[in-house]
């Protein structure tokens, strides 16, 4: 098996979608095989496009926020694995961000899952990702992240916490009340070990 960093770096350099990127490549991850947790995420914006840092934006200060850690703890690649869907911002369409391109998860991401052995706790964030991780069982977000205590505790679907959602998280009010209380105490209890 080629070595964590040499795989890395491929992924770092990659361009295999680069005519289909409108700023070009600029693969965004946080990856290191020591890492308790995963965080499953969707594609990067174009603010994160722009600093180089996952969720370097309100939809990061939010999945902080619902993690229960610092941007410190968060930013420790040890603890913390951010490894998205596609690595590069897709673009704009008409009504957000496009979806992730899907040539980074077919080129690279079961080799990236299989350097993440000591992963405790993988929180699938959005529809693209919680398509990957969960299957059929994903065709609605709603009811995927209603159904939490089914993967419970290795894994655990979330909306993605951009304000974007906002109206979700207002129309859920279980969603603060009975999964973001778990979620953190276990998020707590992983990174404490």
């Amino acid at each position: 098996m080629e070595s964590f960093s040499s795989l890395l770096a491929r992924v770092r350099a990659c361009t295999i979608c680069e005519e289909n990127l409108p700023e070009g490549p600029r693969p965004v991850l946080q990856l290191h095989p020591k890492a308790r947790i995963l965080i499953a995420g969707q594609a990067p914006g174009r603010k994160v496009h722009q600093s180089g840092v996952p969720f370097d934006d309100a939809s990061g200060n939010r999945l902080r926020e619902w993690l229960g850690v610092t941007r410190e703890e968060f930013y420790e690649p040890e603890k913390i694995a951010i490894l998205p869907m596609g690595f590069c911002f897709p673009g704009t369409g008409k009504s957000g961000d496009l979806p992730p391109r899907s040539e980074c998860a077919d080129a690279w991401r079961e080799q990236l899952l299989e350097q993440l052995s000591d992963v405790e706790v993988t929180v699938v964030l959005g529809q693209y990702a919680q398509a990957y991780h969960f299957g059929e069982a994903a065709s609605s977000v709603t009811a995927l992240v209603k159904s939490w205590r089914t993967y419970w505790p290795q894994m655990i679907p979330l909306p993605h916490p951009s304000p974007r959602n906002n109206r979700w998280l207002h129309q859920n009010p279980w969603f603060e009340t009975e999964v973001l209380p778990a979620l953190q105490l276990r998020v707590s209890e992983v990174l404490a070990e």
